[in-house]
């Protein structure tokens, strides 16, 4: 009798256990249903999102491998590459450096200048032919995106040395090509590229302290929490959310890269690309909601749809 019960026993959990299956750790269904109904009202876009959650195992991927170009995104890869010549001993970020306004094309080598008109930052210009501390060229091209800053800059460090940096890091299609505003090498194709995948390694390495030694990722870190453009990442987190953040824009593409870093204590990383949305707002909108769930799906908070942006 007791072994009929013990066999009953064996077989009743072992049809639970069936019909019940445990939720995997890195169940994230719910998650991308809700993203993809985001994604649904755009028809016309290509997205591509990467998330890392540094406490645990969890991640999420979408598009994650589809080639963008890498707009403002890839002036943190320059930066990473600054303070690499300068651990080797090439310059020091407090040495000063001529602020120049001619660059050459990587076509023909013809040069071009820049346009503060068409530029994020404005006050740069007025030190055109003035030095100015490497650090503090760099500190804008990271906060404000200048564009001027980020040409000074990559004609310091070398294109080519940046993508060799960023391969060193795991990156297997990102390419740093170019400064901005080479018009002859865009209408040839020859753009910055990224894939989410890519640019989350990038910021996961920063994170963790692996990119640098730790004066110099402090630093950087210090450099992207001033970043003065929160609408996506950060735009529908709390207010005691910190967010080290580079963005990238122009017509139809809307891109952000970050660090979120939560008050308990927890961090992840989190890359949203978009192309194909002629509507900034929508785009950055879109992305922002994006970057709503997946906080939620990290801390198990619900927060208001939109709550007011920082």
């Amino acid at each position: 009798m007791n072994t009929m019960k013990y066999l009953f026993t064996i077989l009743t959990t072992a049809f639970i256990c069936h019909s019940s299956p445990a939720k995997p750790v890195n169940d994230t269904s719910a998650l991308r249903e809700k993203i993809s109904n985001i994604f649904s009202q755009f028809p016309e876009a290509t997205f591509g999102v990467a998330f890392k959650n540094l406490n645990t195992s969890a991640t999420f991927f979408w598009n994650a491998e589809d080639i963008f170009h890498s707009a403002s995104t890839m002036k943190t890869p320059v930066m990473i590459e600054v303070y690499k010549q300068a651990a080797q001993g090439k310059f020091s970020v407090t040495d000063s450096m001529l602020v120049k306004n001619t660059f050459s094309s990587i076509v023909d080598g013809s040069t071009y200048s820049l346009d503060s008109t068409d530029d994020s930052e404005h006050d740069l210009y007025l030190h055109i032919g003035k030095k100015l501390p490497i650090r503090d060229i760099v500190f804008r091209m990271i906060t404000v995106s200048s564009n001027l800053a980020t040409n000074n800059i990559i004609e310091l460090v070398g294109a080519k040395n940046v993508t060799a940096t960023m391969r060193k890091l795991g990156t297997k299609n990102m390419q740093v090509l170019r400064g901005v505003e080479d018009k002859k090498a865009f209408e040839k194709g020859l753009n910055n590229i990224t894939t989410a995948y890519d640019l989350v390694l990038v910021m996961e390495s920063i994170a963790k302290g692996t990119v640098a030694d730790k004066r110099s990722t402090d630093d950087m870190l210090d450099i992207l929490l001033h970043q003065r453009f929160k609408r996506v990442i950060g735009g529908k987190l709390p207010a005691d959310v910190k967010v080290a953040n580079k963005t990238g824009a122009f017509k139809g593409v809307r891109h952000d890269s970050g660090i979120v870093f939560l008050p308990d204590g927890r961090k992840y990383v989190i890359v949203l690309l978009s192309r194909g949305i002629e509507d900034d707002e929508k785009s950055a909108a879109a992305l922002a909601e994006v970057s709503r769930l997946v906080y939620e799906e990290v801390t198990k908070k619900p927060l208001p749809a939109s709550p007011k942006e920082r």
